[in-house]
């Protein structure tokens, strides 16, 4: 006859029940200091959002149970604890090696990983990642820039190679995701080539975590976040924040008023501003030519900052500067998250000189999600930099 374990003190099970109600610990270990049962104690080597080694005797009888920890909480109160930070190891095109820089001075979370950028005699991709064993089990991070034909093959190599190298996670950081070479998004060019290049980022390979995060910013017109397959999660982002901000730096914060170029810029920003004065343009049509006027709003005596997603030829904003100059406005200025600038369209766009709205534009606003632009006006009024670099370090932490 099988023999029968002795049935356990009620203040040990009382002591199990109350211990049972803790939800978040990690496994423990408990060495018995006698056979009865009447006393013991056990360790825990991991309390969640706590530090390590803490102790709990459990005693016999009414003898309260004590939790003790070996040294003092060093952790401040509004700190966040180790084990909920995200390691990232974030891989970089040779084209945005200034902005992932920037993305890891954000975070001592982030750690920068380097891919050799080399081509074969016949001109195709010759790639190698050092010490890709290295990555196994990371949550891994690739930052893209697709600003031309030529660059989007090459990255997509390392897109797809990247997730399956047994990582933990992967996201895609493709700041600007580009629509074509026209402003006008009913064009069929367009189109086509925000779902074409949707579809192939839909067919990324998944990781040991399970889809493709991506993360971009201001995407051009809201249905394109429908192209997106099931494989890959999109995250959309705004750098209208970063304007915001910019904003309460001004001497003249009080006397700000938005204008959107036309309704699509009005549909697609004007809750984030809302608590501006609004000023919303159209473009009308006499004869051959387009001209954009003010549909609503008041300028005079005003310093109006013209919101959009993108610029690329600068006509349509150059226009809507003159209408808010002629209408009164004390200041112009302008922002847009994606300054595109192709053929070096930036040279377009005048300083003020000292607030004459006529001639120019006090501020001119971009971000750095297109690399080359940056570095093409830089320093160069009226031109001014807006990082992501911040944004995107925490959007990496999602």
């Amino acid at each position: 006859m099988a023999a029968t374990s002795p049935p356990l003190p009620s203040s040990f099970l009382n002591r199990r029940k109350l211990f049972s109600n803790f939800t978040s610990f990690k496994p423990f270990s408990i060495s018995l200091h006698d056979e009865k049962c009447r006393r013991f104690r056990c360790q825990i080597k991991s309390f969640e959002n706590r530090p390590p080694n803490w102790n709990v005797d459990f005693l016999s009888g009414t003898e309260p149970v004590h939790l003790n920890s070996p040294s003092p909480m060093s952790m401040d109160a509004g700190s966040a604890p180790d084990s909920a930070v995200k390691r990232v190891c974030l891989f970089y095109c040779n084209e945005t090696k200034a902005l992932a820089e920037r993305i890891a001075a954000e975070s001592d979370a982030i750690e920068l990983r380097n891919i050799n950028w080399r081509t074969f005699e016949d001109g195709f991709p010759n790639l190698f990642i050092p010490n890709a064993h290295g990555i196994r089990g990371e949550n891994v991070a690739f930052l893209a820039s697709f600003s031309s034909p030529s660059v989007i093959f090459e990255q997509l190599s390392v897109i797809y190679a990247l997730p399956k190298l047994f990582i933990s996670s992967f996201t895609l950081v493709l700041p600007f995701f580009p629509t074509g070479t026209s402003e006008r998004m009913e064009d069929e060019g367009d189109v086509a080539t925000a779902f074409t290049l949707a579809r192939i980022l839909s067919n990324i390979p998944t990781s040991r975590g399970g889809p493709t995060s991506l993360v971009t910013f201001d995407i051009h017109a809201l249905q394109e976040r429908f192209y997106f397959g099931d494989n890959i999660l999109p995250c959309f982002e705004s750098g209208i924040p970063l304007l915001m901000s910019r904003l309460q730096q001004l001497p003249d914060s009080d006397n700000i008023s938005i204008a959107f170029p036309d309704d699509g810029a009005w549909k697609r920003f004007h809750k984030q501003l809302q608590h501006y004065p609004t000023i919303v343009c159209n473009k009308v049509r006499i004869g051959d030519k387009r001209i954009v006027r003010i549909k609503e709003g008041d300028a005079a005596g005003r310093h109006v900052v013209i919101v959009d997603d993108l610029v690329q030829s600068g006509g349509t904003l150059i226009e809507c500067q003159k209408a808010l100059a002629a209408n009164g406005a004390a200041k112009v200025s302008a922002y847009v998250t994606h300054g595109i600038f192709p053929n070096g369209s930036w040279q377009r766009f005048e300083h003020d000189n000292r607030g004459h709205p006529e001639t120019g534009l006090t501020y001119f606003w971009i971000t750095d999600s297109c690399p080359r632009t940056v570095r093409e006006v830089i320093s160069k009024p009226p031109f001014e930099i807006l990082s992501l670099a911040g944004s995107i370090a925490a959007a990496l932490q999602i």
